[in-house]
């Protein structure tokens, strides 16, 4: 499979768990939402905020570069991502908004990729101040690694509340898998 139907599956697969997970948090009280996890972030809200966070900051990155048709202007509705620990929204409906419009964007980009972009070299800031230089197949990876890695912390979170969050299998979410992407 080339890399780019993996990054378009992928991108299907994120957009279908995180509608998922969205909906079953959507059914947990407020205060569940918001009681202290005693893990990596205080609450579940702290989580999703964190999750768009990666996703901003790392998709901006590629726009900030014009690469697959993006650009700065693609953000213009979103937060400007500046810390790890940025808190754009305090309930889960505002959250599930801002997820599906970059849900949407995150697959319209990879829809876009073509082989010459994956192979482009672009140089950023972190938040901490380290500049670095990467492909942008590796960001683009980086982008559905940090997203997994933190659903899976949230799902531990959840299923400690008791929440059924159901199947998250690739193959089940996204049935099809590459083929016809």
């Amino acid at each position: 499979m080339s890399l780019i139907k993996n990054f378009r599956m992928l991108a299907l697969y994120n957009q279908r768990v995180n509608e998922q997970l969205l909906k079953v948090c959507a059914e947990l009280p407020n205060d569940i939402l918001n009681t202290d996890t005693k893990s990596f972030f205080p609450t579940i809200i702290d989580y999703w905020n964190h999750i768009l966070f990666g996703d901003l900051i790392l998709l901006g990155r590629i726009a900030a570069n014009e690469v697959a048709g993006l650009s700065k202007e693609d953000f213009s509705s979103f937060p400007t991502p500046k810390s790890p620990t940025d808190n754009y929204f305090t309930t889960i409906k505002d959250i599930a908004v801002l997820r599906a419009k970059f849900d949407e964007l995150l697959i319209s980009y990879c829809n876009s990729l073509i082989e010459s972009d994956i192979k482009k070299i672009i140089t950023y800031t972190t938040t901490e101040g380290e500049v670095m230089t990467k492909a942008v197949a590796d960001i683009t990876q980086h982008i559905f690694n940090h997203q997994a890695h933190h659903r899976g912390q949230l799902t531990c979170v959840l299923s400690q509340f008791g929440a059924d969050y159901g199947c998250m299998d690739l193959p089940v979410i996204v049935a099809q898998g590459s083929r016809n992407l």
